[in-house]
């Protein structure tokens, strides 16, 4: 089944913004590891196009999406670089804080993406809904990677995957009733990212073993 042109529109927008606030993550998480100028920028393009290359690899979709359009590689490279620099001569050492925000909001956009390309290409419901999981998650993981931590969604206990898997059965749900519109994408963000931020919020946890904080 094939979305509308202001749906696929509405889609590459979407991957827009998730590229700019994964980037966002990246660059703060690497700030706080006082990276130099070359580890912000790759860990930026990392966090940035990891969930969406591994996607397309998945879906077989080719060219990769930051390959069809280079100019995310320079957009995502000028915010790594100016943002270092700028928080170097600033003097600021970024808190956790906003890296938590911008996560969750790019969870929110790549999760509903990934779901809408994989709904776009006629994939069945549960495909369409654990590809967008793998695009909202895996930047983050190997964002973390990169930084030398062990990724949050292993070890943190607060939902992430799970808001991710939400989210996009949230977009299947209205996309199945009203089509792959704004309103399936908007419900698909709202309900990652909502979830992802509530859970920081009031420190909600998934079971774990017994005696984890």
């Amino acid at each position: 089944m094939n979305a509308d042109a202001p749906a696929q529109w509405l889609l590459a927008a979407i991957e827009i913004a998730g590229t700019l606030a994964f980037a966002l993550s990246g660059l703060i998480a690497a700030s706080r590891k006082r990276m130099d100028l070359v580890g912000v920028a790759a860990v930026s393009f990392v966090a940035a196009f990891g969930g969406g290359t591994l996607r397309d690899l998945l879906l077989d979709r080719r060219p990769f999406f930051w390959v069809l359009h280079s100019e995310y590689v320079w957009v995502v490279l000028a915010l790594g670089v100016a943002g270092a620099l700028g928080l170097r001569a600033a003097h600021l050492s970024p808190s956790t804080r906003p890296m938590l925000v911008a996560d969750a909001l790019g969870l929110g956009l790549f999760s509903a993406s990934g779901a809408g390309m994989a709904w776009e290409m006629g994939q069945p419901a549960i495909v369409c809904a654990l590809m967008g999981v793998v695009t909202g998650v895996f930047g983050g993981v190997m964002r973390d990677l990169l930084c030398n931590e062990v990724p949050a969604i292993f070890h943190d206990h607060r939902p992430y995957a799970v808001c991710s898997f939400a989210g996009a059965w949230a977009f299947l749900g209205v996309a199945q009733w009203a089509g792959p519109d704004w309103r399936a994408l908007a419900s698909g963000i709202v309900v990652t990212a909502g979830l992802r931020l509530a859970a920081l919020a009031f420190d909600w946890r998934v079971p774990g073993r017994r005696g984890d904080g």
